[in-house]
């Protein structure tokens, strides 16, 4: 599972920049690793986009506390829930794929 969880993070690094259709693949790919059924998958989907907007928090409030900071960091942190706000929706999407994914995935074996 951490396994799916790493490698649905990287594509959802990659795939992001593609609306809908991009986290839905990440998730799916994240799914497929995770086996297990639909629940499995969509919990690798899911996890793979929370984990994308936590890293993205922390890195936005700590660049916004170096370049400017109190104010920087607040600054930086308001930014960076905004795209906490994003990754949680990419996180849905993937949580679609992921469940598509580990759905494929228990058909097969």
């Amino acid at each position: 599972m951490l396994l799916a969880v790493l490698v649905g993070f990287i594509a959802m690094i990659i795939f992001s920049g593609i609306p809908v259709i991009g986290p839905i693949l990440a998730g799916f790919i994240a799914g497929l690793i995770a086996g297990g059924g639909p629940g499995r998958g969509a919990a690798a989907g899911f996890l793979s986009g929370i984990i994308g907007s936590l890293v993205v928090l922390v890195l936005a409030t700590i660049l916004g506390g170096i370049l400017g900071g109190p104010l920087g960091m607040l600054l930086g942190f308001i930014t960076g829930l905004g795209l906490v706000v994003i990754s949680l929706y990419l996180a849905l999407l993937g949580l679609v794929g992921g469940a598509l994914g580990g759905l494929l995935r228990s058909k097969r074996t």
